[in-house]
C-alpha cells in the first residue's frame, strides 16, 4: 500500500505520544469526527456525504493549525458543506437542532432569537472559509464505490455458507467508517483502503481466500482492469488453469454512452468465465 504522497495530509493524526498514546489532538479528531458521523445519521445522509464530511474536516485542519478554530463549528460546516457537494441538501436549522440535541441530550430546542442567527451565520461563514482554504477542492473519490466491488467479486468465490456464516461484509464495511476517524482517507488511496479494510476482516474471521495458495499472487494484489484491454493471451491466461473452477476476467466499462452505467457506480461489472470439465480451452463468460 502506497501513501499518496511523501508529505500527505492527515499524517499528523497518526501521531503518538511519549508513553505510546495518541496525541491530544489525534484524540480531538477522533471526538469530533464521531460526533460528525452521529449527526449525518441522525440527518439522514448517506455514508459517502459523511464520509466526504469527515474528509474535508480533516483535509481543512491539515491547513489550519486546531487550536485557530472551534473545531465542531468546522464539524458543522463540513456537513452543510458535504451535503451540497453530495447533492444531499441539508437546512442549517436541521443541523443546528441536530447538534444542539447532541451537546445537550435533556435540554429544549433552540428558540430563533439572536443566539440561533448568529450560530447560523458563523456556519455560512465558516463554510466560505473552508472553500478558501481548501482552494475548492472539496470533491474526493471514497473507497466505498471499490469495497463494493471487490465485495461482491469475493463473494462469488467463497463458498456460499462460509459467507453467509461470517459478517465479512459488515465487518469491512464498519472498519472503513472507522477509518474515517483518522487522516487515512487522505493518505492512501481509495481503492488501497478498500483492499485493505476487506483483507482485514477475513483476516479477523480467519477466512481463506479459495485457491490462493495455487495462485500466482495474492488476491489483494490483482488488479483490476477493463478487460478490453486485455489481449486474448492474457484472457486466456487470468482463466482458470482447472476444470470447474471460477476466474475474473477484469471489469466491464460503461456501456452507454455518457459514460454512465450501474457497472460504473459499482466500481466496474466483474467479468468471470468457467472452465468446462474436459474442453480444453473452451471459456464461458459468466
Amino acid at each position: 500500500m502506497e501513501a499518496v504522497g511523501p508529505d500527505s495530509c492527515g499524517a499528523g493524526c497518526t501521531a503518538r505520544g511519549a508513553e505510546g498514546r495518541p496525541a491530544p489532538e489525534a484524540r480531538v479528531h477522533f471526538r469530533v469526527t464521531r460526533f460528525i458521523m452521529e449527526a449525518g445519521v441522525k440527518l439522514g445522509m448517506r455514508s459517502v456525504p459523511i464520509a466526504t464530511a469527515c474528509t474535508i474536516y480533516h483535509k481543512f485542519f491539515c491547513e489550519i493549525n486546531l487550536d485557530t478554530y472551534d473545531p465542531y463549528l468546522v464539524a458543522m460546516s463540513s456537513l452543510y458543506l458535504a451535503g451540497k457537494v453530495e447533492e444531499q441538501h441539508l437546512r442549517t436549522r436541521d443541523i443546528i437542532n441536530v447538534s444542539n440535541r447532541y451537546f445537550h441530550p435533556g435540554g429544549e430546542p433552540l428558540e430563533l432569537d439572536s443566539r440561533f442567527w448568529a450560530l447560523r451565520d458563523s456556519i455560512v461563514q465558516c463554510e466560505l472559509l473552508m472553500l478558501r482554504v481548501l482552494r475548492f477542492q472539496v470533491s474526493f473519490q471514497h473507497p466505498h464505490k471499490y469495497l463494493l466491488h471487490y465485495l461482491v467479486s469475493l463473494k462469488n468465490w467463497l463458498n456460499r455458507y462460509s459467507w453467509q456464516r461470517t459478517p465479512i461484509s459488515v465487518t469491512a464495511w464498519a472498519l472503513l467508517r472507522d477509518s474515517y476517524h483518522g487522516g487515512l482517507c487522505l493518505r492512501f488511496r481509495a481503492q488501497h483502503i478498500a483492499v485493505a479494510v476487506l483483507h482485514l476482516a477475513l483476516q479477523a474471521y480467519g477466512v481463506e481466500v479459495p485457491a490462493e495458495a495455487e495462485a500466482e499472487k495474492p488476491w489483494w494484489q490483482v488488479r483490476f482492469i477493463p478487460w478490453t484491454q486485455r489481449s486474448p493471451k492474457a484472457l486466456v491466461q487470468a482463466c482458470p488453469k482447472k476444470p470447474g473452477m471460477l476466474g475474473c476476467l477484469g471489469t466491464a466499462s460503461p456501456r452507454r454512452c455518457d459514460g454512465w452505467s450501474p457497472e460504473d457506480q459499482l466500481g466496474g461489472l466483474v467479468l468471470c468465465c468457467w472452465r468446462r470439465a474436459g474442453e480444453g480451452d473452451d471459456l464461458l463468460p459468466l
